[in-house]
């Protein structure tokens, strides 16, 4: 009995020893598991290389005739005829509109009676004047007599005056009844018809417009900060001695495609727009095709300057972080290093960086939300 307590003994003290030795080896596993380094991600990379980028500034506008002449109803009336084909192109001097000429021509010879009776009125007075004279001299008449005689001649001729300068009025009216176009070019849709009365609101009063296409115009409007940045280069041009060239201007049209001519800038406007900060900015441009209307869209492009030595990266290479900009650079010794950095121009898809990377660094251009600092990377560059 005695012998098998002692045998049970030693077993337990057996199996306890075996659990101890496994546990210390389970730990010396673990130990040696969390020693072993992580894998290198593996990212597209780019090397920075340093140059020349053109600084591109982008507008928006709409586009507008060179003239944009309104036809306009200056005599209320109806109108009697249309003589031109909307939408097409007409010719200065060419009637548009004829309103109803009969009040306007009644007026006219209200107008010549009331001359006519004005002259009748001169003539009598004239002809007191020099009956009245000679009797004077003869002591005939009074000294009143010939003052009243020299009045009536001199009323007279301001009566006959203001007639003449009636009809004239009468006969301008009559001519407003017959409308032409001021200028040669492409005439809108009209607003009024054969038979409608015209000249008084709520009626029309402008009846159309008629629009010089070659050039056509742009009106765009750039900032208060876009309009120093330009006059004080401007400026720098001219105090170096250099002559300023005016910029050539590029437009893109609303289905994106870029209009074949180039543009100039031809007028600013006088004050800046307070409740904007922003100057209206007019430029022409060819079109001697009439491909471009006025109301279009319009998308205008200039370079406003070029940097020299630019370091310049995609943009899906940097990432924000509170307000602040990242780039990560890969170190010699491969690992990831996020890197703040001070943004500049954009150019297109790509941005200048105008400090915080250093050219023949490399970036990392993707997995940027896993990469943390001294994780090791594997960059991979792809032409």
């Amino acid at each position: 009995m005695k012998e098998s307590m002692t045998h049970r003994l030693r077993l337990i003290i057996c199996l306890l020893a075996l659990a101890q030795s496994m546990a210390v080896f389970s730990g010396c596993g673990k130990e040696e598991s969390s020693s072993t380094a992580p894998a290198a991600l593996e990212v597209n990379a780019l090397r920075i290389t340093k140059k020349d980028v053109p600084v591109e500034m982008e507008f928006v506008g709409q586009t507008k005739g060179s003239i944009d002449a309104e036809i306009r109803a200056r005599v209320e009336g109806v109108v009697n005829a249309i003589h031109f084909k909307e939408g097409t192109e007409v010719k200065e001097g060419q009637p548009l509109y004829s309103i109803d000429p009969a009040p306007f021509q009644a007026k006219v010879a209200e107008a010549q009676g009331k001359l006519a009776e004005a002259e009748t009125q001169l003539v009598k007075a004239v002809s007191d004047l020099k009956r009245i004279q000679p009797l004077v001299k003869m002591k005939a008449m009074s000294e009143r007599d010939l003052d009243r005689a020299v009045a009536q001649e001199g009323a007279a001729r301001g009566s006959v005056d203001a007639a003449m300068a009636n009809v004239e009025a009468a006969k301008i009216e009559l001519g407003y009844c017959e409308i032409s176009s001021p200028i040669t070019g492409i005439i809108g849709l009209t607003k009024a018809k054969v038979g409608e009365f015209v000249g008084r609101p709520p009626n029309p009063v402008v009846l159309n417009t008629v629009s010089k296409l070659d050039p056509i115009h742009v009106i765009f409007s750039i900032s208060e900060r876009d309009y120093l940045y330009f006059t004080r280069l401007r400026q720098k041009q001219l105090d170096a001695g250099e002559t300023p060239v005016k910029r050539k201007l590029r437009l893109f049209l609303a289905d994106g495609s870029e209009y074949p001519e180039s543009g100039q800038v031809t007028s600013l406007e006088r004050a800046v727009d307070p409740t904007t900060g922003t100057i209206p900015v007019e430029a022409a441009f060819p079109n001697v095709h009439q491909l471009v209307r006025p109301g279009q869209f319009a998308k205008i492009q200039t370079e406003a300057d070029t940097i020299k030595d630019a370091i310049v990266v995609p943009k899906r290479a940097l990432r924000e972080l509170q307000g602040q900009y990242q780039a990560v650079v890969i170190k010699p010794d491969n690992t990831a290093e996020p890197r703040t950095v001070t943004l500049g121009s954009v150019i297109g898809e790509d941005q200048v960086v105008e400090s915080g990377l250093s050219e023949d660094e490399v970036i990392a251009l993707d997995g940027l939300q896993r990469l943390k600092a001294g994780m090791p990377v594997t960059a991979k560059f792809t032409g």
